[in-house]
């Protein structure tokens, strides 16, 4: 019972995350936003690593976070790593896929990467401030992308509650619009931030009633997407794709490769 409850508790914080990106960028906008290729690596290197381990059995004794073994590149190399079986190499891929894709689109693919890798380094570092030195025997934690990746999907968090969501900056640039819409705009800002909130309540609390460390890295996340976003809001630009269309967005790569699908078959 405990497992399944740790399980379903983290995957509604990623169901925040995920809800939480799809505000911050708009639903709507997806299809017509660039293909986000920081996401495509990161998401490459994570099946690499799986390929990695499918193709050498001691992949996982050289590259895991063992805290028993020496090696300054296994808290990188672990993040590649995937120890939960089938279902949860399948779910750390998708998510990390997914949220990574929201990160590239909002924060841009330089802050995406600076911030991903923040999650893989700063962790440990920060429970050594917090006096918690002692390392994990548990070997589900010696390797695996969700805490970098829930990391990532923190900060998104932080920056939807600060911002309001996707649709907060172009309703004040709409104008004078009728007081049903402006009401509609001020009730969506203030849901957006509402879940936005529940990312480092939720996490927390599960960190707090049950020690997993997906909650207490969230917590993190939020932390730092809140100073991401203080210092760099005026250069980001979340809305480019929008304003300048690229060539190849998501819905023409989509439609070419659908396209390809139908003719082979």
């Amino acid at each position: 019972m405990g497992i399944l409850l740790f399980n379903v508790t983290t995957a509604a914080l990623m169901v925040l995350m995920f809800n939480g990106g799809l505000a911050l960028v708009g639903q709507s906008t997806l299809g017509r936003r660039r293909i986000p290729w920081a996401a495509v690596g990161l998401t490459g290197l994570a099946l690499a690593g799986v390929a990695l381990q499918l193709g050498w059995s001691g992949a996982m004794g050289a590259l895991d976070a063992d805290p028993s073994k020496s090696g300054w590149w296994r808290v990188v190399t672990s993040a590649f790593m995937q120890n939960g079986g089938f279902g949860g190499a399948a779910w750390n891929i998708a998510t990390l896929a997914a949220v990574a894709a929201f990160a590239d689109w909002f924060w841009g693919a330089p802050l995406t990467l600076g911030l991903f890798a923040a999650g893989i380094l700063l962790p440990e570092q920060i429970d050594k401030l917090w006096g918690q030195t002692s390392h994990s025997t548990d070997p589900r934690n010696f390797a695996g992308s969700s805490g970098a990746t829930y990391f990532l999907g923190a900060t998104l968090a932080a920056a939807l509650l600060l911002r309001g969501g996707a649709d907060e900056n172009s309703g004040k640039a709409a104008g004078q619009g009728s007081h049903d819409q402006g009401a509609s705009r001020g009730k969506a800002v203030r849901k957006n931030r509402l879940l936005a909130l529940g990312v480092p309540v939720l996490g927390l609390a599960m960190w707090f009633a049950q020690e997993n460390g997906h909650g207490l890295v969230s917590g993190y996340g939020f932390a730092l997407g809140a100073l991401a976003w203080t210092a760099f809001r005026t250069v980001l630009q979340p809305d480019r794709d929008l304003r300048q269309p690229p060539r190849t967005t998501v819905a023409s790569l989509t439609g070419r490769v659908g396209r390809r699908t139908r003719s082979a078959g």
